[in-house]
């Protein structure tokens, strides 16, 4: 008699968001999933898949090598991923909804933790009354000008780097960034070679701005919180502020499509973000699919 293979087994997951920014959260803690850039993509399509802006792959630090040197600083690694599958630095709502999986699944009390991301280890605290504060680091602010366009319309942008590359425009009306189904062009090309987030940004009043934003890899998004930090950054500068400079934290309350994030920015030059992120599904990949994908299949 012979024993027919055991079939496998289902893979879990869980959807979650930060202002409306929606992860597909895979946890993987030893790394043993393959996840190439076309599952990926499929996992986060909205019609053919679960659905989000990109893919929270929850890995060990000890169990990844693009986290191995931070293993000794902090025990889990966001394996962050657009939604076409491209592997990214970093995501401020990812961050947030990541260390809230962590209190959902029992790997964290809650108080303070440390994350291990591609651009480097981020501390986040999660707040009694349910709001996720991340040290976000520092801004980076490259020099040389920098031009975004739609249509006919062209903008300055302050350049922008919080461990991923942002563009930020200060522009009359929303409306005018357009549908951001593609990446609005810029100039001079080599101050992107890789691509960059492109927020736009209005004013609301002092110390509060809303904002639009392409997501490199994911078209526009409800909300990005790095680029919410970027806007706020960019902001504070054009309004003549800098913490660095008088000694005095700035803060400005930044809008998005999908709620609101505060950003606070030290006159150390780190950058505190905080804002909600929720679990709202839990369920399991059926693997037949997957390895259906994995073989190029549908």
């Amino acid at each position: 008699m012979t024993t027919a293979p055991a079939a496998p087994a289902p893979i879990a997951f869980l959807k979650g968001h930060g202002t409306e920014n929606d992860f597909v959260i895979v946890p993987d803690p030893e790394n043993a999933l393959e996840l190439p850039a076309s599952v990926v993509a499929r996992l986060c399509d909205r019609r053919a898949g679960i659905g989000g802006d990109g893919l929270l792959h929850v890995v060990r630090s000890a169990a990844h090598p693009d986290a191995h040197a931070m293993a000794d600083r902090t025990e889990w690694f966001m394996d962050y991923r657009n939604a076409d599958g491209s592997v990214a630095e970093m995501c401020g709502n990812g961050v947030r909804v990541f260390a809230r999986y962590l209190q959902h699944a029992g790997l964290t009390d809650g108080g303070d933790l440390d994350i291990a991301t591609r651009g480097g280890v981020k501390r986040v605290h999660l707040d009694k009354d349910g709001g996720i504060t991340v040290s976000m680091g520092r801004a980076v602010l490259p020099g040389g000008e920098v031009t975004v366009s739609v249509g006919e319309r062209s903008w300055p942008a302050r350049n922008v780097n919080m461990g991923n590359p942002h563009a930020v425009a200060f522009v009359e009306d929303l409306a005018h960034a357009g549908n951001l189904y593609t990446a609005p062009p810029f100039s001079p090309a080599t101050a992107y070679p890789d691509g960059v987030n492109v927020e736009f940004v209005v004013d609301r009043g002092p110390g509060h701005v809303a904002m639009r934003v392409h997501e490199r890899g994911a078209a526009e998004t409800r909300s990005c919180g790095t680029g919410a930090c970027a806007v706020a950054v960019a902001a504070a500068r054009r309004d003549g502020q800098d913490p660095g400079v008088t000694g005095t934290p700035v803060t400005y309350t930044v809008d998005v499509l999908g709620g609101r994030l505060v950003i606070t920015e030290l006159p150390d030059g780190s950058i505190e973000m905080t804002g909600p992120a929720v679990i709202v599904a839990e369920g399991r990949i059926d693997p037949s699919w997957l390895e259906s994908l994995e073989s190029g299949g549908a």
